[in-house]
């Protein structure tokens, strides 16, 4: 059993939330669905809860309701090896949803993604200081991280 679990509150769209995102990624599954019983608080045989696998990572989804709403202040970070798998997150995840700057978007739950290939890490990473100001300057331009323009300004110089 997983020890730190992230727990995902959502207004009436926990099950629908989790089936979009196990419909996304491959090595994903629905767990389990709990119901509200006759005690409540929400209408009996309404979705209380589901937990669901995401590349392995347990998620706990509950229907809390309208009181609390995702803020960018969390957000969950998926490291991608091709700009093919960038790009094909980016689409699935963004759809409905909102694009922001530096490979972050917004899903149309309102939960925050950030979509990275692993590339930018090791070239931000570059003890050339110049190398990786100049992959830092062109990461700032963009809102869906593209590999080759920053492997162009990686090269530069």
């Amino acid at each position: 059993m997983q020890k730190i679990v992230p727990f995902l509150w959502f207004d009436g769209k926990a099950e629908e939330a989790m089936n979009f995102y196990v419909s996304i990624f491959k090595n994903s599954k629905a767990l389990s669905v709990t119901r509200y019983g006759a005690a409540g608080p929400g209408p009996k045989g309404t979705v209380m809860s589901a937990t669901f696998q995401l590349e392995g990572q347990q998620f706990y989804a509950l229907n809390g309701g309208p009181q609390f709403k995702f803020t960018p202040a969390i957000s969950l970070f998926v490291n991608c090896e091709t700009q093919q798998e960038v790009d094909e997150l980016w689409k699935k995840l963004s759809a409905g949803g909102r694009e922001d700057q530096c490979g972050w978007l917004q899903d149309k739950y309102g939960l925050s993604w950030q979509i990275v290939p692993t590339a930018l890490g090791k070239m931000l990473g570059d003890k050339d200081a110049e190398k990786a100001n100049r992959v830092m300057q062109a990461m700032l331009q963009m809102k869906k991280i593209d590999i080759k323009g920053l492997q162009q300004a990686y090269d530069r110089g």
